[in-house]
């Protein structure tokens, strides 16, 4: 897979996610991604701030990301 093919897989699995992060008040931003085996993102709007949002980040987007990009093994996020 490309570094391209991996960047839309990534995004789509965002897409995926993200109505409900916007629900909530948040979204999510793909920063970059590395060695195509690290995804960063940034947690932004309410979801910056919420308790929950490292477990949000771990069970739900890693495991989107996954499912869309095997390849990647871990997915941070990137405080402002």
């Amino acid at each position: 897979m490309s570094s391209e093919e991996l960047r839309l897989n990534v995004e789509k699995a965002l897409d995926e996610i993200r109505p409900f992060l916007q629900s909530d008040g948040g979204d999510i931003d793909l920063l970059s991604i590395e060695d195509d085996r690290l995804v960063k993102v940034q947690l932004v709007g309410a979801c910056t701030s919420c308790s929950v949002n490292q477990m949000t980040l771990k069970s739900g987007v890693e495991m989107t990301i996954k499912k869309y990009a095997p390849q990647i093994e871990k997915v941070i996020n990137v405080e402002k």
